[in-house]
């Protein structure tokens, strides 16, 4: 699975500051530049998130510090509407906007119900925005993971559960089909792997619904666990089976420390990979299998990784497979690789950003997980902090 290394034969060149960050001013950039130069050491990274939490604990009046900092980098706003700035400014570029709404809330049926109606509206600014590709949510974000781990596990429900399930149930497919009648896609992310079992179930069922001409509902795939690969292969066979189109989002996975404790502590076979060449190998086979039939298949690699982005495009290339071809989509997280998204853009394949919004003190748990997984991903941190010292370079503005 090798590519060719002479930069005339590849498809994109990742290397181009130039490109990543035209969109960034001279001060926004250093900005960025300091940021990413804090969230390459871990102890600070720790420090920082301790610190905050307790603040907002005592109520001190840190917002728009977290505002000014890692909410702007990571976030699009505290609104959809207050989104519209960055859904415009990567719409410049060519670049796709998948508004996320990023609140985590309580598990209760009034919170499960809020996070659907936002959710709903997510779909509808879709259905009316060229730059708008996508909406996403979270089983857990409409109804309770103990339930569907429960469920997981063939427990015995009571009937407050049932009803709770048939209320979850009831809010999915109201999701799905309001995609469906808005032909806008959608995308029902991965979750653990305790409860991803009857996440995979309710997403099959939503496909078979609604995934009859083109893909309108993509499940997700955590190529990082080991079982992932043959079961992307055994979804494929199904909906073929059953006459409908496979929707596939190809990520690598987001649990792996909560996999691995909860693994050992309950002394069954961890899920995980036992190394990141493995998940790395079925990641790029996934990607062989989708574009081999993607008669029948339409995917989205979520993807942060240059090797495995490159990959695709050769093999689009090989395959003689438009770049804009609407079935093949790229995803980053806004804020970081840039150096792909917007490369990507400029050599004319289908890239949107992940935009997440919500007001500060509800997503501060994601940003908190921003800046974790950015420390604890090998070389995440380090590689951004160099692009963008590469960029102040080239610029010839330094890094202070």
């Amino acid at each position: 699975m090798e590519y060719p290394s002479p930069k005339n034969q590849i498809p994109v060149f990742f290397e181009d500051t130039s490109v990543a960050f035209a969109s960034k001013s001279d001060t926004k950039l250093r900005k960025t530049y300091w940021l990413f130069s804090l969230m390459n050491q871990a102890r600070v990274v720790n420090l920082g998130t301790f610190f905050i939490k307790l603040a907002l604990k005592l109520n001190l009046p840190i917002k728009n510090l977290i505002r000014v900092t890692i909410f702007e980098q990571f976030c699009g706003g505290e609104t959809i509407n207050g989104c519209d700035p960055t859904i415009k400014m990567l719409g410049k570029s060519g670049i796709g906007t998948i508004l996320d709404y990023s609140v985590e809330g309580e598990d209760k049926e009034t919170s499960f119900e809020a996070t659907a109606a936002e959710i709903l509206k997510t779909i509808d600014k879709a259905a009316i925005s060229e730059t708008i590709p996508f909406s996403v949510f979270k089983i857990t974000g409409v109804g309770s993971s103990e339930l569907l781990e429960k469920i997981q596990r063939n427990a015995v429900l009571s009937e407050e559960e049932k009803i709770s399930y048939a209320l979850l149930k009831q809010r999915v497919e109201k999701l799905c089909l309001r995609a469906h009648e808005k032909n806008v896609r959608i995308f029902i992310d991965a979750e653990e792997s305790w409860i991803q079992g009857v996440i995979d179930d309710i997403a099959y069922e939503m496909m078979q619904r609604f995934n009859k001409d083109k893909a309108i509902v993509y499940n997700t795939y955590q190529l990082y666990r080991h079982e992932t690969l043959e079961a992307l292969k055994s979804a494929y066979l199904s909906a073929r089976q059953r006459g409908y189109i496979l929707g596939g989002k190809l990520v690598r996975g987001a649990y792996m420390e909560k996999e691995r404790l909860r693994a050992r502590e309950n002394e069954y076979f961890n899920p995980i990979h036992i190394s990141k060449e493995a998940t790395d190998t079925d990641y790029n086979l996934a990607i062989d299998f989708c574009l081999d039939h993607i008669e029948h298949v339409s995917i989205c690699l979520g993807t942060h990784n240059e090797y495995s982005s490159q990959y695709c495009a050769l093999k689009m290339k090989k395959s003689q497979i438009a770049t804009d071809d609407d079935r093949i989509w790229f995803a980053q997280l806004l804020g970081m690789s840039d150096n792909i998204t917007y490369n990507l853009a400029k050599a004319g394949y289908n890239v949107a950003k992940y935009v997440p919004y919500g007001p500060i003190d509800a997503v501060l748990p994601y940003l908190i997980r921003r800046a974790e997984e950015n420390t604890s991903i090998a070389g995440q941190s380090s590689r951004e902090f160099l692009l963008v010292k590469n960029e102040l370079k080239r610029r010839g503005i330094g890094s202070l």
